[in-house]
């Protein structure tokens, strides 16, 4: 009975998918940035800001943590993670998300009317 619940435990760790994990966000104007802890959440990934830090790297309090960042991120194959939303905590505003993983490298993007305006922000994976 112990082989099968090991069995059933590491291949749920073999089935993580690669864009689960923890994310460095970009600096904002100031230096600062966040780490964003991304996980499967029903069919879907979603990230929640976890930690807050100002630009020489010392943690910093906020009141943002613990807020989801993203969710409802869909695997679509090649790296493509789509139909989410992202929230922008610099404008406090929400856009329709995509994700684009390559390696270690997370291209967060959202727009806004249906398209037209949209912003995107390279992050880097925390080891």
């Amino acid at each position: 009975m112990r082989g099968v619940l090991l069995w059933a435990a590491l291949a749920g760790a073999a089935a993580a998918d690669p864009v689960e994990g923890l994310w460095q966000t970009r600096p904002d104007a100031g230096g600062n940035f966040g780490h964003v802890r991304i996980a499967a959440c029903g069919p879907a990934f979603c990230g929640k800001l976890v930690a807050a830090f100002d630009k020489t790297g010392a943690p910093r309090p906020s009141g943002k943590i613990g807020r989801a960042i993203l969710w409802d991120m869909r695997a679509e194959g090649g790296g493509l993670y789509d139909r989410g939303q992202v929230w922008a905590p610099d404008r406090d505003k929400t856009f329709a998300g995509q994700m684009r993983l390559s390696g270690d490298a997370l291209v967060v993007s959202g727009c806004a009317m249906g398209g037209l305006i949209c912003r995107a922000q390279d992050w880097v994976r925390v080891k």
